[in-house]
């Protein structure tokens, strides 16, 4: 802490946020804070429908469960900032609940581009090796898949965001953005930042293109498995499931890609907050209608859950 001190004389910094006219701000405010209540509560069904419901009790739905917890904290470690700035006055956070709301952010969302690479060789397990899922998939190969994905990615996100700490930062504390994410804080620095954004760049080949070339693998082999199957409510069954993870897949990596995989400098900083509304925002409210709308046994958990209270 107190070398951190020494290294910026910036206490805070302040949030330009999505737009500077209040009216606009008050009406984003109502939409965002709609988009988080429906992203809690859309997920907090997922996982509850998930524990009680004895047929969802198989792998894919253990990844599906982590995949909406960590949904929620990703989109809390944010949206409330973003939130509260809306309708408040002050627009400012300080320097050390910038860094830990920086470090968990990093952290969830490469949790995130992890797990979907293991729910993608799940699927490819269940589709291309029917026979044999239950013994390569079992219940301690699922918990250490899941806890790789989670210890790896806070691990990595403890490296970036220690050396952007590590920087000076002595000049300018007005963030273009809505949150505290490792992009925007380092075009604050008052030092060369390029050796950071080097090391940025090569975690997110490892943690983003690993895993995204393994779901890309994992689909070609599951496409063509598809392809040879015989039964046609075999192969509608498997490709819905597929096209539901490939969707988040897509929309998710979509914007994580365009965000941290691009030169700083040809960045546009208007441009990434909008992006950034995508895999805060957005993303943790499609996840949960994606999984129930397509899938048949999410529905069906979900109404004979609802039957049963009403009985």
């Amino acid at each position: 802490m107190d070398k951190m001190k020494m290294n910026h004389t910036v206490n805070e910094f302040v949030f330009l946020g999505l737009s500077s006219d209040p009216k606009v701000q008050y009406i984003l405010f109502v939409i965002f804070l709609f988009f988080y209540v429906l992203s809690v509560v859309g997920n907090v069904i997922i996982i509850i429908i998930i524990q009680i419901e004895p047929r969802l009790q198989t792998p894919m739905y253990f990844f599906l469960t982590n995949l909406s917890f960590l949904d929620i904290c990703y989109t809390s470690t944010n949206v409330p900032q973003m939130l509260s700035n809306m309708v408040g006055r002050k627009k400012t956070i300080p320097f050390f609940s910038c860094a830990i709301q920086m470090y968990f952010s990093l952290s969830f969302g490469m949790i995130e581009c992890v797990l979907l690479g293991v729910m993608a060789y799940d699927r490819y397990v269940a589709i291309c090796h029917p026979l044999h899922y239950t013994v390569i998939m079992d219940q301690n190969t699922c918990i250490q898949l899941a806890a790789i994905s989670w210890s790896s990615s806070f691990l990595s996100s403890t490296v970036i965001n220690m050396l952007t700490l590590s920087l000076p930062y002595c000049g300018p504390n007005v963030l273009n953005h809505f949150f505290c994410e490792v992009p925007s804080v380092l075009r604050l620095a008052c030092t060369d930042t390029s050796l950071i954004e080097l090391v940025v760049f090569i975690f997110s080949i490892i943690i983003v293109f690993i895993p995204f070339f393994l779901i890309v693998v994992s689909y070609v082999r599951i496409l063509l498995s598809v392809l040879r199957m015989q039964s046609t409510s075999g192969r509608y069954k498997a490709l819905s499931t597929c096209t539901s993870h490939l969707t988040v897949v897509g929309l998710f990596y979509g914007t994580a890609i365009f965000m941290y995989m691009r030169p700083q400098s040809k960045s546009s900083r208007a441009g990434g907050k909008v992006i950034a509304v995508f895999y805060t925002v957005v993303t943790p409210i499609l996840n949960p209608l994606i999984y129930s709308l397509r899938n048949q046994d999410v529905k069906g958990a979900l109404r004979r859950a609802i039957k049963k209270q009403r009985t």
